[in-house]
């Protein structure tokens, strides 16, 4: 019955941006591993040296170190994490989204069983993909990344054709908001950096900015899995790294192979 509905679900989807669902493999690969539970430092300034009677003295404080963009759901001690390598221009992933994660997030994220962690794999062959990539991680450095990635996504058919990404990101959020997420796209024009057409490693950016070396990050951890489409997605239970996945998987598909993972 599983296999009979996910090959429904394969019917029609974009054969450039994704390959047709594991997920039933996964399924019946999780099933037969007999799962099991896995297994400051402070710099101080220095005071100065002081050159006379009436010097005054200082410490050295330490620069404000810069926030690591936030893009993941619910709490890291759930039983289930699921870590998902996605192209915001990605058709399928789209689909992915709005179609499984975001009743997911309502449901199993909410409800302490699941943890989801978000990284970007934006592809070569889709021309706003880096700087989507971009704008969600500077909307998730100042913890909005969930309003982000749902603009995004909610709008994709829109922005994918005009490249006007800023448009529905502003429109998704408070204008102070906005101002704090725009600061943190400072200097970065247009291309963002994508995973490399060869599959080698990460395609820079002609206009680097602060925010490409954590999606940087993200590609290169792609690449181990490795992804060769998106979405991917790996599901770790209680420590058991299980096979990759990649494709659309429905909700209900997906909710009934996580609760045979909590039953265990």
């Amino acid at each position: 019955m599983l296999r009979q509905r996910v090959k429904e679900q394969e019917k029609g989807r974009d054969q450039k941006s994704t390959r047709p669902a594991r997920f039933v493999w996964l399924l019946g690969a999780a099933l037969m591993i007999g799962l099991g539970a896995s297994a400051q430092s402070t710099t101080k300034g220095e005071p100065p040296h002081a050159k006379t009677a009436a010097a005054k003295t200082a410490s050295a404080k330490p620069a404000p170190a810069l926030s690591a963009p936030v893009k993941t759901y619910g709490s890291k001690s759930a039983p289930i994490t699921m870590e998902v390598f996605t192209d915001y221009q990605c058709p399928s992933c789209r689909s992915l989204y709005e179609q499984t994660l975001r009743p997911m997030i309502a449901d199993y994220v909410a409800s302490g069983k699941v943890y989801l962690i978000h990284h970007d794999f934006p592809l070569a062959g889709h021309q706003h993909s880096g700087q989507a990539a971009r704008w969600a991680n500077a909307a998730a450095r100042v913890g909005k990344f969930e309003i982000a990635e749902a603009a995004l996504y909610d709008n994709q058919q829109s922005w994918e054709t005009s490249g006007d990404i800023e448009k529905y990101i502003s429109g998704a959020m408070t204008a102070a908001d906005f101002a704090r997420v725009q600061k943190a796209m400072q200097s970065c024009e247009a291309p963002g950096p994508t995973a490399s057409p060869t599959g080698a490693g990460v395609a820079a950016s002609p206009h680097p900015c602060a925010l490409d070396g954590y999606i940087a990050e993200d590609i290169m951890a792609g690449l181990k899995v490795p992804v060769h489409s998106t979405p991917t997605y790996v599901i770790t239970y209680r420590g058991q790294r299980l096979p990759a996945g990649s494709g659309v998987v429905s909700w209900p598909v997906l909710k009934q192979f996580l609760d045979s993972l909590l039953q265990q």
